[in-house]
């Protein structure tokens, strides 16, 4: 009735563009690197997809050189109200210096199928307010607010676990369902013990010579939820950081076919007048018996190989800031911290960003300490030196 007067005009403008509108666009991409760089996502902004014209970007589709059609995920990066979609993401393979072309179209909006799901994430309140998160590779989760009363095993903590999988498939509602994921049945199982540690990239801030952290986080929001792309902010209650209360917006991204995810947090200090702050953000690795240390703080970055507990594999975990300053090594108790200044946005807030992650030997992706350290340290060239893309419209 009213839905195909609604989606009318956006079928003729796909069919019979109007003048001034292109019919398709060229999408050129090049690694500027001699690496080979796989599952590289590349995006494509609401600017850049204008020259087709007014377009529901889920209605967008990539090709690749040899006309064959691309997963893509058109997402919302700033959470407006509307939940308005800003941009277009799909992913490719780069060897070495290698440039591809891609072509992109209006067409039907996309309606992606279940085992077309590489990246998947959720509140969970079942378990006690759980945010779990995953992708093809890895597998997190963090603590909520009930956590922190449950009779059984209280935790205070804003730490990021780990789950350990050594399948693509998306495993993390089965698990939870079986309520049996402390066990490897064959595709992998909760290891880690986080605890009050940061786990695998968790954040505090360092000040008077010790590490202030936040409690468990009080309120979520998915902004893209696959095929390719998870990506969900947590909110966490003021907190005490030296004298300074301090409430905290976590940004989390995992892509598919990745190790790592990104995570940006928008610290806000609630501060009195004339009252001076100098934040340095912290972001930790748990310290584990039998680990080995690799210091790449000078470019950013720290990775480590330990035992898996109670299953006798061995894991690789890493963490890269992304910052301007000087990156410095700190440690206490429980965590390797890497320290840095944070950058300072509107209105008074502190921002900072970092990469975090893992590998398990049982995967059979990074089964040795120097396959894992080769990973990271290509990754954060990667960082610095993202694919070049270039879009124009199609001759």
């Amino acid at each position: 009735m009213i839905a195909p007067v609604k989606k009318f005009p956006i079928v003729a403008l796909a069919a019979f563009p109007l003048v001034g509108e292109a019919a398709s666009l060229s999408v050129r991409a090049v690694n500027p690197l001699q690496v080979a760089r796989p599952a590289q996502t590349l995006e494509l902004s609401a600017a850049d997809l204008s020259p087709l014209g007014p377009v529901d970007l889920a209605s967008v589709h990539v090709k690749d050189a040899s006309g064959a059609e691309l997963l893509c995920q058109a997402i919302d990066n700033d959470g407006d109200p509307l939940r308005k979609f800003d941009a277009v993401i799909f992913q490719a393979d780069f060897a070495p210096g290698e440039t591809k072309a891609f072509t992109v179209q209006k067409g039907a909006r996309q309606v992606f199928k279940k085992e077309q799901f590489k990246a998947y994430g959720r509140f969970n309140r079942e378990r006690f307010d759980d945010f779990v998160w995953e992708n093809d590779r890895i597998a997190h989760r963090t603590y909520g607010q009930a956590l922190e009363t449950w009779e059984g095993e209280p935790l205070s903590s804003s730490t990021i676990d780990i789950w350990s999988k050594r399948t693509p498939r998306l495993v993390v509602n089965d698990w939870y369902m079986s309520e049996d994921y402390h066990a490897d049945h064959g595709e992998g199982a909760d290891f880690y013990s986080a605890g009050p540690s940061r786990g695998c990239g968790g954040s505090g801030f360092w000040a008077a010579d010790r590490l202030w952290v936040s409690r468990n986080f009080v309120g979520s929001k998915v902004l893209a939820n696959g095929p390719i792309r998870v990506m969900f902010e947590l909110e966490y209650a003021p907190f005490d950081v030296n004298g300074v209360s301090v409430a905290e917006t976590k940004r989390v991204t995992l892509d598919a076919g990745r190790q790592f995810d990104f995570y940006q947090s928008t610290w806000k200090p609630y501060v009195r007048p004339g009252q001076s702050v100098a934040f340095s953000p912290a972001v930790g690795l748990k310290k584990v018996a039998g680990e080995t240390v690799t210091d790449g703080a000078g470019k950013g970055w720290l990775a480590k190989w330990e035992p898996v507990e109670k299953n006798g594999g061995r894991q690789g975990l890493a963490m890269i800031v992304v910052a301007e300053g000087t990156v410095k090594r700190a440690e206490d108790p429980l965590n390797h911290l890497l320290v840095t200044d944070a950058a300072v946005g509107n209105g008074g807030n502190f921002k900072a960003s970092w990469w975090a992650g893992f590998c398990w030997d049982k995967a059979e992706r990074f089964t040795s300490a120097e396959a894992w350290l080769r990973h990271v340290e290509e990754f954060a060239q990667g960082l610095a030196a993202p694919i070049e893309v270039q879009v124009s419209p199609a001759r």
